[in-house]
C-alpha cells in the first residue's frame, strides 16, 4: 500500500481518483493574482545593486519605490519568534508528488520522508512513497510507471540501476511530468535523462574520507575498504573517490566484500582482519557495513591497537561507536534534505510552468568526529531522523570547520 502525506489543508482540495490517489488538478497554471513584494532587503542594498544594472534603472526605480512604501515596516525579529506563515503565490492545484525508493523501511531514510512531509506541509503539497522494501529495481520500476498512469505532477527516484529506469523516464518527460533522482543517480553515460540528482556526491565523499585517513597513515601503509554489494553504483563512486587519494598518497589498498547480511559482515570483516593484522585503516563504503565495523572494531580493541576505522552515514550504533572513540569518524550525507529539496524543486518546476528547472544539489559530506558527535545524540529529532517530533534547535554559537 503506498503512503500518502498530506497536510490537513491545501490550497486546493482534489477529488479521489484510480490507485488511491487524487485525481490530478485540472489546471497547472497559477490563477491570477501577483505576490506582493516584501521589503527582505533594504533600500541601501537595493540602490547599490540598481547602481551597478544602469541598463534596468526605469524597472528598478520602479521597484525601489515598492520596497520604500513597505519598507517601514520591516524589522529584525527576534529570533525564535513564532510567525505566520505568508504564500506569495497566486491560488494553484495541490500538486501530487511521487516518492520511488529502494529501500522503503530503512531506518536511514526516516529524515528523508519527513523532510517531504515538511515541505509538504509548508506548500501544501502531497507525496507518496513506494518502491520496494529489498532493493527489487522491477517492483521500483512498477512503482514509476503507477505513479505516470496516476498523473503525478513529479516524480523523484533512486536511480539504483544505470538502465532500468531511462524507459520509464522518458516516459515521465514526455507525459509532461519531471523526474529527479534522489539519494542514487545512473552513473554518467548511462543515458538517464532525469532532470536533476538531490544526494550525496558518493566520489567527493570517497574523496573526503581518505583525505582525512591520510593525515594519520604513512605511504606504504594497508587500507582496508569494506564493501557490501560489488555492484551498487554507491559505494563504487564512493570507492572510486576514495582510491583517486589513497593511490596518489601511497597507501596500499585492498577491496573487502563481506556483504549485506548482519550476522555475515561481522564475521567477514573480522576474518579478515585475523588474516591481515598489519591494515592501519578500515573504511565501511555503505551505510549498513558502518554498524558491522563498528561492533568488530569495539570487540577486538582495533582502536588500542593503533588501526583507526570510519564509516559512512549516522546508524545510531555508528554514532556512539564514534563518540567511544572506536571509530574515528563517519560520515553524514544530511539526508532530510534529499526528501526536502525535491518536493521545493518539483513544486516550483509547477507553479513556474516549466520556467524553472530543477537543478542538482549535493546534500554533502559532513565529518561526525568525536569533537562533534554530541549535538547528534544530545537530542531526539527529526532533522537526523532520531524522532518523529519536530523540535527546534538553537544552532552553536561558533561555526567549526572540519
Amino acid at each position: 500500500m503506498p503512503v500518502m502525506v498530506r497536510p490537513d489543508q491545501g490550497p486546493q482540495a482534489a477529488s479521489p481518483a484510480r490507485g488511491g490517489l487524487p485525481a490530478r488538478p485540472a489546471a497547472r497554471q497559477p490563477g491570477a493574482g501577483a505576490p506582493s513584494l516584501r521589503a527582505a532587503v533594504s533600500r541601501r542594498r537595493f540602490l547599490r545593486d540598481a547602481g551597478a544594472a544602469a541598463a534596468a534603472t526605469s524597472l528598478l526605480s520602479t521597484l525601489a519605490a515598492a520596497l520604500s512604501s513597505e519598507e517601514a515596516a520591516a524589522r529584525t525579529p527576534p529570533r525564535y519568534t513564532k510567525f505566520p506563515t505568508e504564500n506569495p503565490w497566486p491560488k494553484y492545484p495541490a500538486f501530487r508528488f511521487a516518492f520511488v525508493c529502494h529501500q522503503t523501511d530503512d531506518p536511514f531514510f526516516v529524515p528523508t520522508r519527513i523532510g517531504a512531509k515538511d515541505a509538504s506541509t509548508l506548500l501544501g503539497t502531497s507525496f507518496t512513497w513506494e518502491g520496494s522494501a529489498s532493493g527489487e529495481v522491477d517492483e521500483m520500476v512498477d512503482s514509476f510507471l503507477d505513479a505516470i498512469d496516476n498523473e503525478v505532477d513529479g516524480i523523484a527516484c533512486c536511480v539504483v540501476d544505470p538502465k532500468a529506469f531511462n524507459g520509464p523516464t522518458d516516459q515521465a518527460l514526455a507525459a509532461g511530468i519531471p523526474v529527479i533522482a534522489f539519494n542514487a543517480e545512473a552513473p554518467a553515460g548511462s543515458g538517464n535523462n532525469a532532470l536533476a540528482y538531490v544526494g550525496q556526491d558518493h566520489f567527493a565523499a570517497g574523496a573526503a574520507l581518505a583525505r582525512r585517513a591520510v593525515r594519520d597513515l604513512r605511504p606504504g601503509q594497508k587500507v582496508a575498504a569494506l564493501v557490501a554489494s560489488p555492484s551498487s553504483s554507491t559505494e563504487r563512486a564512493r570507492l572510486d573517490g576514495a582510491a583517486s587519494v589513497f593511490k596518489a598518497f601511497g597507501a596500499e589498498l585492498s577491496q573487502v566484500v563481506v556483504g549485506t547480511g548482519q550476522a555475515r559482515a561481522p564475521k567477514a570483516i573480522a576474518a579478515w582482519y585475523k588474516a591481515h593484522p598489519d591494515v592501519s585503516f578500515f573504511f565501511a563504503s555503505a551505510g549498513g557495513t558502518g554498524a558491522a565495523l563498528a561492533q568488530v572494531a569495539e570487540d577486538l580493541g582495533l582502536a588500542h591497537k593503533g588501526v583507526r576505522a570510519a564509516a559512512f552515514d549516522i546508524d545510531p550504533s555508528v554514532l556512539r561507536a564514534v563518540s567511544r572513540g572506536v571509530l574515528a569518524y563517519t560520515i553524514d550525507q544530511q539526508a532530510y534534505l534529499q526528501g526536502l529539496i525535491p518536493v521545493l524543486q518539483l513544486f516550483i518546476y509547477n507553479v513556474s510552468g516549466g520556467l524553472v528547472l530543477p537543478f542538482d544539489a549535493d546534500t554533502g559530506h559532513r565529518y561526525v568526529t568525536r569533537e562533534n558527535v554530541g549535538r547528534y545524540l544530545l537530542h531526539r529529532d527529526t532533522w537526523e531522523g532520531s524522532s518523529t517530533t519536530p523540535v527546534l534547535l538553537s544552532p552553536p554559537e561558533k561555526i567549526q570547520l572540519a
